[in-house]
């Protein structure tokens, strides 16, 4: 029996990336050696085991073969016949199939090292195409490592475009698609993400609402970059340097997804974007499974963020409506994640990436303001039931009347 260090810890150490976690492959063994030697079996599909000190996973070598739709329809065979080579030559990436043995000798059979020293994110072999999930999985490797230079082969990338030719991306379970969206918009560079889907003609299968976007113009005025995509793939970089928050970054992506919709006669104008974009979110979320959390973020920002833009304009009555209507009083840390959407929006322009956004710290000062009305104050003044919520209203309109009227500074 020999054990390897396999996959991603073997293609971070190369990088002298950190390293989360190993996994290993074990050749010349069987389920009954490695259960006598006190592993627990984890695999349903195929024998997988927990180290019985360190927890970390144990596979049998293996090799597959395409017997259905999905990235589960696969069968696999170990044995004794089945090589190291034959386990690494299964891998989806030339830098996904290299191991280590136990003495410290790299085994690369397929020359994985020569494509992380040129860059190169290369498919293995042709059965590449056999399974869907690559093509997420590569556009994450993409986005993981694009700040080392990283980019997709030609000849993989029409792999990904074949896999999405086939119709194999509508066999992939909702709850697996969101895990690699997930994954990519918590990562480095998302917006590498979506655009290596695009380029793989997956992203008009996984997410229509978002391809939609490219090509649409918006007035150049206000968006030098014109074409909306690229707009939402800059609001996405912006995203990234303000948080690193799921919520934030996922209402970021699909904020714009109402300009889809706008009638070319109407073109580059948007009147009623953010209301038409609330059913476009919602499918998303449906369909994918998204989260209620990163769902409820991301309809707030999709219906409110022109408000924001404007809110060094608006009426106190209408600041009010605006702050109820986000439920910001009861829920104050979901409007400054929708503070900071709005920002990333504003600064999402080419150009405009490093511009102040006052409209953030006034709507912000605004709230704090309007919760400085003390509802047991209200109450002692003897307001109860219906009365007592109008009488909260009122003070809080009040309030921002005073506040908007001696607000430091001009207001735009």
């Amino acid at each position: 029996m020999k054990i390897y260090l396999v996959g991603g810890a073997v293609r971070d150490k190369l990088l002298d990336y950190p390293v989360h976690e190993r996994d290993w492959v074990v050749v010349g063994s069987s389920p009954q050696a490695l259960l006598d030697l006190g592993y627990k079996p984890v695999g349903k599909d195929f024998p997988v085991f927990l180290h019985p000190e360190t927890n970390e996973e144990y596979a049998l070598a293996r090799t597959e073969r395409k017997s259905g739709h999905g990235y589960a329809g696969f069968t696999f065979h170990t044995g004794d016949g089945v090589s190291l080579e034959d386990d690494l030559a299964r891998r989806d990436l030339t830098i996904n199939a290299i191991a280590l043995s136990e003495d410290g000798e790299y085994i690369d059979p397929y020359n994985g090292r020569a494509d992380i020293d040129n860059r190169i994110l290369r498919h293995v072999s042709p059965a590449f195409i056999e399974d869907p999930v690559r093509v997420l999985r590569i556009a994450r490797f993409a986005a993981r490592y694009h700040h080392l230079g990283f980019t997709v082969a030609d000849e993989t990338l029409t792999l990904m475009q074949q896999i999405a030719a086939t119709g194999e991306l509508n066999h992939l379970v909702p709850e697996r698609v969101w895990q690699e969206f997930s994954r990519a918009l918590t990562g480095n560079n998302p917006d590498v993400f979506f655009r290596v889907l695009r380029d793989a003609n997956a992203l008009e299968v996984l997410m229509p609402e978002l391809n939609a976007l490219f090509g649409v113009p918006q007035p150049p005025k206000y968006h030098p970059e014109i074409d909306t995509g690229e707009h939402c793939m800059l609001v996405l970089q912006q995203a990234s340097k303000l948080s690193n928050a799921l919520t934030v970054r996922f209402a970021c992506l699909t904020h714009d997804l109402g300009k889809g919709t706008t009638p070319e006669s109407e073109w580059p104008s948007h009147r009623g974007h953010e209301t038409r974009g609330l059913a476009l979110v919602e499918a998303v979320c449906a369909r994918l499974k998204v989260p209620s959390d990163c769902r409820q973020l991301a309809l707030i920002v999709c219906e409110f963020h022109t408000n924001c833009h404007k809110a060094l304009e608006l009426k106190p009555s209408t600041l009010l409506k605006k702050l109820e209507n986000m439920d910001s009083f009861r829920r104050p840390e979901r409007f400054q994640e929708f503070l900071l959407c709005c920002k990333a929006d504003a600064r999402g322009r080419t150009g405009l990436e490093d511009i102040p956004y006052r409209q953030a710290d006034y709507f912000s000062e605004a709230l704090e303001c309007a919760q400085q009305v003390s509802t047991q104050e209200l109450i002692q003044r003897g307001f109860s039931g219906p009365q007592l919520g109008d009488a909260l209203h009122n003070a809080r309109l009040h309030a921002l009347q005073q506040f908007k009227t001696h607000y430091p500074g001009e207001l735009e």
